[in-house]
């Protein structure tokens, strides 16, 4: 049975907590890792999230990221998720045991991927009153979907689909 989603309010030590990991990780895997970058909720400044810090390391091709689980086991990334369907997320990484956990995903550096989550992080940063409704809903669906991340997952997908083509249109123009 997995754990229930649960929203917290912003902890200002969330960067804090991304920029030591970010430097553990570098020390660990860099040979093979392009860029690191603070992605999900808590990059945002003020927004509630799961206390989970999502970060997102670039690498050139599927065997970088191969070759850096090896490295990043040795740090305590050992639930290790493949993301065969994603020619650009090549897996999703967790390090356990964390009061406050982390996830690692390694993608295709500067693919649509990598852009599209970039994207959305900084709609939110730039944009706080889009960063609420964010926040408001991932509540509502936190109670709404319980232990189902799946779930709670894919209900977010809509806003956030929405909220990109809202700004990309508006940029365009």
């Amino acid at each position: 049975m997995s754990r229930p989603v649960i929203i917290v309010d912003y902890d200002p030590e969330w960067p804090i907590l991304y920029e030591a990991e970010k430097t553990r990780i570098l020390e660990a895997a860099g040979c093979k890792i392009l860029a690191i970058e603070h992605i999900g909720s808590t990059a945002v400044p003020r927004l509630g999230a799961k206390p989970i810090i999502d970060m997102m390391a670039g690498v050139h091709r599927s065997a970088d990221a191969d070759e850096c689980l090896p490295l990043l086991e040795k740090i305590g990334y050992l639930d290790v998720t493949p993301q065969p369907g994603n020619s650009e997320w090549y897996y999703c990484l967790g390090e356990i045991p964390h009061s406050t956990g982390y996830h690692l995903h390694l993608v295709k550096f500067m693919s649509d991927h990598w852009r599209r989550h970039l994207f959305f992080r900084d709609i939110l940063r730039a944009h706080p009153k889009v960063a609420w409704q964010y926040y408001e809903l991932k509540k509502k669906l936190a109670a709404e979907y319980g232990s189902d991340r799946d779930g709670y997952t894919a209900a977010k997908t809509s806003f956030i689909e929405s909220v990109v083509a809202q700004v990309h249109q508006s940029t365009s123009q």
